[in-house]
């Protein structure tokens, strides 16, 4: 066995049970059944190929450190342990929820003094690596440079988001992706079976065995555990087989796979979002729900509603600014549950809503002018003139007054010079926007003398 009995070196690995050491019979399912070789691991057959860099280096041979990154419960600390049986390695795991950077000092130590001794190259596993601060996570960095530890790091959440952009690079990231029913049937059927698992005592009924898949959604570890929890409650009751019934008891609500700090946050808001610009109300329901039964703050999605009503909405429909304001009082003063209603109004709403993103397009086009130094002299006709000396200053001399007009609207500069004609808002032939397509463009033939305008008056 590659790794040691040689005191604070032989860390436990994340399921508490020492690397070597035999699973005790009272542990809980997902870890009697983790697989304890190669051909027992269930999906991830796109990085276990021949040849692929986590199989050489799952089978001894030379690879790159690597971060493991993906959902719970697709194989992350399964590898891990795999890599613990490959000699002539030494094993070390550490998890980022209770080590620091005087732990990490004294692995690479003792994984130096161990290559100079025994030219044993160490296998560092880290779990939950997005937890380490940034002082941590430069701490590996020589090692792992060097080749001093051979890093298996593992996180659930996007590594874009929560490693550190010099670690990130010397690493091989690899992507984990949640099991397929298949395979997860395949885990259920094992342990049902298998003497490390329930050794036969129960018989899993198909309908049984489907609503476990539809409860797992891709995670090995939570089809095991709600597969233990059912069939705990029935042979708690004398029963030898685990039905529907029997996992409906067990297992009250799945959980939702949402981390409201991590990548999935990310996800599911922008699927939410980019089904309502899709103009998918039943897309954008089912990510609401997500995001609601997994506890999202109801006044981020609220905010998140306001902002779209502008940026994917306008003025094609004028109305769907003020549903998103009504939902975003509503949870103000109301609150969760019942709040719950008008942010799956304003999503329906906007949702079924013209689209137009005319509104987002015109004022980022007028900062980008504004940013790029297009700003130019305000005309001294629209300057304010009521205070001493304006009008010495030409200030508001020439000005002309709309209202003298019985159209409202006369020819008259009201852009810098270097702007006239330039059409910032364009508004489309969508919904509310039709109409204000062929106002403006005789506003414009108007202000700007491009039609016949009468002679106004000052004001």
């Amino acid at each position: 066995m590659a790794a040691e009995d040689d005191g604070l070196f032989a860390l436990p690995t994340p399921d508490g049970t020492p690397p070597g050491e035999p699973v005790q019979a009272y542990a809980p399912l997902a870890v009697r059944m983790r697989p304890r070789t190669l051909a027992e691991v269930a999906g991830q057959a796109h990085l276990l190929r021949a040849g692929a860099p986590l199989r050489r280096l799952v089978e001894g041979g030379e690879a790159a450190s690597v971060l493991l990154h993906g959902p719970p419960g697709t194989g992350k600390t399964t590898l891990a342990r795999l890599l613990a049986d490959v000699a002539p390695r030494h094993f070390v795991a550490l998890s980022a929820l209770s080590s620091g950077v005087k732990e990490l000092r004294d692995v690479m130590n003792d994984a130096r003094r161990r290559h100079d001794r025994e030219t044993r190259q160490t296998v560092l596993f880290i779990d939950e690596v997005h937890r380490f601060s940034k002082p941590q996570q430069d701490a590996l960095l020589g090692a792992v440079e060097d080749r001093l530890v051979l890093l298996v790091a593992a996180t659930t959440e996007n590594p874009s988001f929560s490693v550190v952009a010099p670690l990130l690079s010397r690493l091989l990231v690899l992507q984990l992706k949640p099991l397929s029913g298949d395979e997860i049937r395949e885990l259920l059927r094992r342990a049902v079976q298998d003497e490390r698992g329930l050794g036969g005592a129960v018989t899993l009924s198909p309908e049984a065995e489907d609503a476990l898949l539809r409860l797992a959604a891709g995670d090995a570890r939570s089809a095991l555990t709600a597969l233990e929890a059912s069939a705990d409650g029935v042979t708690g009751t004398g029963g030898t087989v685990v039905d529907v019934s029997a996992v409906e008891r067990a297992v009250a609500e799945t959980t939702v796979r949402y981390d409201r700090q991590g990548d999935q946050h990310h996800d599911v808001v922008s699927a939410f979002i980019k089904s309502i610009r899709g103009s998918d109300p039943d897309a954008a329901l089912h990510y609401l729900a997500r995001m609601l039964v997994a506890g999202e703050d109801p006044r981020f999605i609220a905010r998140r509603l306001v902002v779209h009503a502008s940026e994917d909405v306008g003025l094609a429909d004028p109305t769907a600014l003020q549903a998103a304001v009504a939902a975003a009082q509503t949870v103000q003063l109301i609150g969760m549950p019942e709040a719950r209603l008008a942010l799956a109004q304003a999503t329906v709403h906007l949702s079924m809503a013209p689209k137009s993103n005319t509104v987002i397009v015109g004022i980022d086009e007028a900062m980008a002018d504004v940013r790029a130094g297009a700003v130019g002299e305000i005309p001294a006709h629209l300057r304010y003139g009521r205070y001493a000396g304006a009008r010495e200053l030409g200030n508001a001399i020439g000005y002309r007054y709309p209202h003298r007009r019985p159209e409202g609207v006369l020819e008259q500069q009201y852009p810098p010079d270097d702007l006239v004609g330039t059409d910032y808002y364009r508004p489309t032939q969508h919904g509310g926007e039709r109409v204000l397509h062929e106002r403006l463009s005789k506003l414009r033939r108007a202000v700007r003398g491009e039609g016949r305008t009468g002679r106004g008056e000052e004001a």
